[in-house]
């Protein structure tokens, strides 16, 4: 199952938010050697000081956690502008009510290959893709930025994701790190489900049926 959880909902999720500190740490820190911020078994920054949006997928029982991604409002401070002013261009205006910063996705891929034998991690993670989608259409989101390894467009492009990338530079680890500026939309929705071959929402949010009748609950920051 795919969960939001907001500042609001912290303690009703909190095992999960501890596996998901824990899994940031073994993927971005231990992985992929990044210059993250680590305490004993967690990723964490500062920015998870400023009561950010999680995305989580988890088992049914809301015992295992699989994967997580991070929101955040660009209205407000991001790693976009904090740290990675350097892969976009400075005519870009990426602040609006309607753009958020999509960070830290992840995916625990022994867990899902305990959970589901035969999926593969790239499908596991083009999933996880389609139920930000899915979560940021639910809440008036229109497109979500975020950076990335060049090689991950090709997950992108696989989940039938949409997106313009903005710029990119050199100097933030091995490899460069780009920006890039992803649509949300109920078409790119049904390209990305149509992609992936799901048939029903990932995300338990409200009806997709009467969402259009409906004014947009948005995230609070």
């Amino acid at each position: 199952m795919y969960l939001l959880v907001q500042a609001h909902e912290y303690h009703k999720h909190a095992e999960l938010l501890d596996q998901s500190f824990r899994l940031r740490k073994r993927v971005f820190a231990d992985q992929l050697r990044w210059d993250v911020a680590v305490s004993g078994p967690y990723e964490r920054d500062r920015y998870d000081d400023l009561h950010p949006a999680y995305l989580i997928w988890c088992s049914d029982n809301r015992q295992i956690l699989y994967g997580s991604v991070r929101l955040m409002p660009t209205t407000g401070p991001t790693l976009l502008y904090d740290v990675f002013r350097e892969t976009f261009p400075n005519a870009c205006d990426l602040v609006a009510p309607g753009i958020w910063e999509g960070t830290r996705m992840c995916i625990d891929e022994d867990a899902i290959a305990c959970s589901f034998t035969d999926m593969r991690p790239d499908r596991a993670f083009c999933l996880l893709l389609l139920a930000l989608c899915e979560v940021a259409l639910d809440n008036g989101i229109d497109t979500l930025i975020s950076n990335y390894e060049p090689h991950m467009r090709r997950f992108y492009n696989r989940a039938g994701a949409e997106f313009d990338e903005l710029g990119r530079a050199d100097g933030y680890g091995r490899f460069a790190v780009c920006c890039g500026a992803f649509e949300v939309s109920q078409r790119i929705c049904n390209k990305m489900r149509l992609s992936l071959q799901i048939a029903q929402p990932l995300y338990a949010g409200r009806s997709f049926a009467a969402r259009e009748a409906e004014v947009p609950v948005l995230l609070t920051a």
